[in-house]
């Protein structure tokens, strides 16, 4: 585990107070039973971003606090043990290291503040098809318009600004699209963990460039992803724990059923893999903030791994949960349809493990 600074110590506490007085699973169900357009509760978004969440990687003299990718990964890690949907991880993270890495010093002062303030919602809109493939860009900008589509973008409805990839003159690179321009058109699309998001078309938007091209948006994915990742593994380690106490209290049998071998050696499976990953999640969001070179294949590592033990404990929640398991009323599905969404979003672990070994030189 990473060594943690008393601040990043006392920033994680209060997160984890937060979230389970004011956004616990309970939170979750409600707002997905209401239908919600947005996929989050727009009163607890106000309240995450009074507290300073918003603005945890942006610079202070953007409103910001700059406390760096591990603090944000642990803040992830917290609201992702109770399901909490917000745009932390779409505006407050992807969106605002793309101004943070490629803005201008004006682009920069005209929106890092108000998404530091959560007075912004921000988006990245990358993926052109059902698949996690960032390098295939049809979108294209001429004469400063942007004309195209985008799907599965994050937050999509709610967003108030869109960054986008596209190809230019240059080459691919991001660009700031408002998303009241008149050339947007948003889809709202219904996805398994009732997240919110959409498909998007453009058709001659106005488009502003950030600086960097193709490796300001490799940079940007990867500071994403990580923090997926620590979203990650919050939700998979809270699903262990529920499962273990699950074991130790339900008799089956004339005895609890934790007392057998066959699913005590299941939990353990599940505990150790949980260690290799938070291992692999806090070493790339580390390696972010100390900017190393080697960040795209912890990265890789991170994603892949965290995706392969989420999806093993959301499994093994609802079958030792048994019937109970199998039902809307409990929480187990919840996590499975999570732990479904979040492993696609940004690369599955089919797309990381190819990454890592082209990077490896395999």
């Amino acid at each position: 585990m990473a060594v943690l600074t008393e601040e990043q110590n006392m920033l994680r506490d209060a997160a984890r107070s937060w979230v389970q007085e004011k956004s616990p699973v309970t939170a979750f169900r409600k707002m997905r039973d209401s239908g919600a357009e947005l996929g989050y509760d727009v009163a607890a978004w106000n309240e995450m971003a009074e507290m300073g969440w918003a603005g945890v990687i942006i610079p202070e003299e953007y409103g910001g606090s700059a406390f760096g990718y591990l603090s944000m990964g642990l803040i992830l890690e917290e609201t992702g043990r109770t399901l909490t949907a917000s745009p932390l991880l779409a505006s407050a993270l992807g969106a605002a290291s793309a101004l943070v890495l490629g803005g201008s010093e004006e682009q920069k002062q005209a929106w890092l503040p108000k998404i530091a303030a959560g007075e912004v919602v921000a988006t990245l809109a990358i993926d052109e098809g059902p698949h996690h493939k960032p390098e295939k860009v049809d979108t294209t900008v001429e004469g400063g318009k942007l004309t195209g589509k985008k799907t599965f973008v994050l937050e999509g409805m709610a967003a108030d600004l869109l960054v986008v990839s596209a190809r230019g003159a240059d080459g691919v690179g991001l660009y700031l699209v408002k998303a009241d321009d008149p050339g947007v058109k948003r889809s709202r699309l219904r996805l398994a963990d009732s997240r919110g998001a959409a498909n998007i078309e453009f058709a001659g938007a106005a488009a502003e460039p950030l600086s960097g091209g193709a490796e300001t948006l490799e940079k940007v994915l990867d500071r994403t992803r990580a923090g997926l990742c620590a979203e990650m593994l919050g939700a998979a380690t809270q699903a262990f724990e529920t499962t273990l106490e699950y074991l130790k209290t339900r008799v089956q049998f004339g005895q609890v059923i934790g007392s057998f071998q066959a699913l005590q050696h299941r939990a353990a499976k599940m505990f150790t893999e949980l260690e290799l990953s938070r291992s692999a999640v806090e070493a790339a969001l580390t390696a972010i903030d100390n900017d190393s070179p080697d960040v795209p294949e912890l990265v890789s590592l991170a994603k892949a791994k965290m995706g392969d033990t989420f999806h093993l404990v959301s499994n093994e929640m609802v079958q030792m949960h048994g019937g109970i398991g199998m039902t809307d009323a409990h929480d187990a599905g919840f996590y499975l349809k999570r732990a479904r969404a979040a492993e696609a979003a940004f690369g599955n672990q089919a797309y990381h493990r190819d990454r890592y070994a082209r990077i490896q030189g395999y």
